[in-house]
């Protein structure tokens, strides 16, 4: 079985949401079997920052489900979307 590589979009719910403070809270709500590459900010408007996740999921049937899910039902996350899927 190999890897897939998924970039995930996740958004705060506003502004004023601690952005270290929510990439703690992921970290911690990653499923198990999914490995965290890390993080980065991308500022999209009005001084409001998307967290950007790479993580490593097994390449099976609904390989990002867990993520996206654990992920969404975090504290202060408004939403969710995978950018990119790639096969390593």
């Amino acid at each position: 079985m190999g890897q897939v590589a998924a970039k995930i979009q996740i958004m705060p719910a506003g502004v004023e949401t601690d952005l270290e403070a929510l990439k703690e809270r992921l970290t911690n709500a990653i499923p198990v079997g999914v490995k965290l590459h890390g993080f980065s900010e991308e500022p999209i408007a009005f001084g409001l920052k998307a967290i950007i996740a790479v993580v490593l999921v097994g390449d099976v049937e609904g390989g990002t489900e867990s993520i996206e899910e654990a992920f969404a039902a975090t504290d202060e996350v408004q939403s969710v979307s995978v950018l990119e899927l790639g096969r390593l």
